[in-house]
């Protein structure tokens, strides 16, 4: 079953969370997009991507959050998990819709099918107000980035390396 922003409002009611969905009125799927149509600076739109660490057990599914277009180093998620740098991949879209219940582009820091280990870049804390996915391709969430570590118990960390034109 697909999640969408509906039970993205669920889940920020059951935990007293207070971020706001909206709806600009257009499609989200990107960072670019997102700031195009909230009017805010690309840092302050944060993406969730799901990430594959492969050790010796069954492979985890890992949330890497960071802000806009800032380069997620994988090498850095791998150096935390004790994994060489080839054991870490981005997660598949069909990985994405079944680990998380979002489809890629909707993707919030939260409200998955399951919890998810999750890494924040410290970057992200540094903004008073972020805009995250909002659940659908054309809703974002507004939060305090705060909000985003106390729910998940995100390990803040460096995990951007040079921002992608």
């Amino acid at each position: 079953m697909l999640l969408n922003s509906s039970d993205l409002q669920s889940f920020l009611t059951s935990h007293a969370i207070p971020g706001e969905i909206l709806r600009p009125g257009v499609p989200t799927p990107t960072v670019e997009s997102a700031a195009r149509a909230l009017g805010v600076p690309v840092e302050q739109i944060v993406k969730s991507i799901l990430c594959v660490v492969k050790d010796a057990g069954d492979p985890k599914y890992v949330l890497a959050i960071a802000c806009g277009t800032a380069y997620v180093d994988r090498r850095l998620i791998a150096v935390h998990y004790g994994v060489g740098h080839k054991r870490v991949r981005l997660a598949f879209p069909e990985e994405v819709l079944a680990v998380s219940g979002y489809a890629v582009g909707a993707m919030p820091p939260f409200g998955h099918r399951q919890p998810l280990p999750t890494l924040v870049d410290r970057r992200v804390l540094a903004l008073p107000v972020v805009f995250a996915g909002g659940g659908d391709e054309d809703a974002m969430l507004r939060l305090d980035p705060q909000d985003i570590v106390r729910i998940t118990g995100a390990v803040v960390m460096d995990l951007s390396g040079i921002p992608q034109k």
